[in-house]
């Protein structure tokens, strides 16, 4: 009797969001990410891949192989974690156990399965697409095969808006021809080593001796991989472990170069990660900063407290407390701030104020770049509206008002939109949510009173669900 483990993966899911939540970009050349000079890809829609484009690719090499006809769109994590929500809690519900890999992916074994047909499987999980396309309107593909392994690369073969089922039997057949790049755990460095040999598809790597993939690859990474190749793969489908780091981090699109720039970014990144663990539910004792520098070196400082603690004021005074600065390391590019060593109970300690109190370390000038000519000044507070990272905007301030493109905005007479253009004291905008289809498009004064920033998630039109679950912080 055949397992049967079942891969799903949502189709472009940043991308397909969009277009999901913004109609008129259906069918269009979508790029999520990073709209500065540093900005980076983070989903691409199919006909955005049709160019070439693809995440993780610099935003300036996508938008130029895309062309005139690519749309850039900011990330909007609060829709993205909404979306997915409702996604794998419609999984759940059919599939029982489910191992969630990330935002978008996910394995299944489900017990409806045991001892299934490949006619089964693939009429369950065209069920599952189909159900998760009528309720939340999102594509997704499902792989199926006896293992973990053939479940990811049946996925990979059904993409987009498939299914692809692998019976044990049929693994040599379907698998085997496949590059060797295909296999989950095959890198760049490892299919480098076996092209060297002259090895090129997993069949090959399947029939290859195990003292020759000892030799070539390793004696344990190696090994497992060939055992993957030849189709043995008894890893369990199961939940994935409980988080042991909670972090949040910024790249900037202008190297900061001054303390309060710094000061300002590990604020802003000590107060994300922070909301971050109060939905978690934990206490953290160890903070870390992590601050890169424009030529990508990167310096990362820890500190650990006595107890468990979510108080943010106590945590922000340690990440202040371990920040370096441009005069000692030079330009920072980007700034991260994480907790760990996280706990469910937390102690409440009889004078916390002494905890908030940020104390700094004398300036380090025992480096190889230079050495400092000023100490490092006290720390100074800053806005987002200051510094504006990579992918992020402000709405304004309480002195003017600021718009960026792609942001959600609410207007009384025409309800809810995204910013298609701004400049020169005007804003363009289109009205339209999933629920709306294409919508109208009109121009307003960027002072215009009745224009204002809005949740990006009404954009998903959800209400009862919404109304349903609590959504948080996203």
């Amino acid at each position: 009797m055949q397992r049967w483990v079942l891969h799903i993966d949502m189709d472009a899911f940043f991308a397909s969001v969009e277009q999901l939540t913004r109609p008129t970009l259906k069918d269009r050349p979508v790029l999520v990410g990073g709209t500065g000079g540093r900005g980076v890809v983070a989903g691409a829609s199919y006909e955005a891949r049709a160019y070439g484009a693809h995440s993780a690719m610099p935003m300036f090499r996508a938008q130029q192989l895309v062309g005139y006809k690519a749309v850039v769109v900011q990330p909007r994590r609060a829709v993205y974690s909404t979306a997915s929500r409702r996604v794998f809690g419609i999984i759940a519900e059919h599939a029982g156990l489910i191992e969630q890999l990330s935002i978008d992916e996910a394995f299944m074994e489900p017990a409806a399965l045991v001892g299934a047909t490949p006619d089964d499987v693939r009429e369950w999980s065209e069920n599952l697409r189909r159900v998760i396309r009528e309720e939340t309107g999102l594509p997704s593909s499902i792989g199926a095969g006896a293992g973990k392994q053939a479940a990811k690369i049946a996925s990979g073969e059904a993409k987009p808006d498939g299914t692809f089922v692998v019976p044990q039997d049929r693994f040599d057949e379907l698998i085997h021809p496949l590059p060797v790049g295909k296999l989950w755990g095959a890198g760049p460095v490892t299919q480098q080593k076996l092209a060297a040999i002259g090895v090129d598809t997993i069949g090959q790597l399947a029939a290859m001796s195990r003292k020759e993939v000892e030799i070539s690859l390793g004696g344990v990474v190696g090994v497992q991989l060939w055992q993957l190749a030849q189709g043995i793969d008894e890893r369990p489908v199961a939940p994935r472990a409980i988080a042991k780091q909670i972090s949040t981090e910024f790249t900037y699109p202008t190297d900061l170069r001054t303390v309060a720039e710094v000061d300002a970014a590990l604020t802003r990144a000590a107060e994300g990660a922070h909301r971050r663990l109060l939905k978690d539910g934990r206490g953290a004792r160890t903070v870390t900063v992590k601050l890169r520098m424009a030529d990508f070196h990167i310096e990362s400082r820890s500190a650990t407290l006595p107890y468990a603690t979510d108080d943010l004021e106590v945590l922000k005074a340690r990440a202040l407390s371990l920040a370096r600065y441009p005069d000692e390391l030079g330009p920072i590019r980007l700034v991260g701030v994480s907790y760990s060593g996280l706990e469910s109970a937390r102690q409440d300690v009889l004078f916390p104020e002494l905890d908030r109190e940020v104390v700094r370390p004398a300036p380090d000038t025992d480096y190889e770049t230079g050495v400092s000519d000023h100490a490092p000044s006290g720390p100074v507070s800053g806005t987002e509206s200051e510094m504006e990272p990579e992918g992020m905007g402000s709405a304004g301030t309480h002195t003017t008002r600021r718009w960026h493109a792609t942001q959600d905005v609410q207007h009384p007479d025409f309800g809810h939109g995204w910013i298609q253009g701004t400049g020169h004291g005007v804003v363009s905008v289109r009205f339209e949510t999933r629920a709306t289809g294409p919508g109208i498009a009109r121009s307003f004064a960027a002072d215009d009173e009745d224009l204002q920033p809005a949740n990006p998630v009404d954009s998903l039109a959800w209400e009862d669900y919404l109304a349903s679950i609590d959504v948080g912080d996203e």
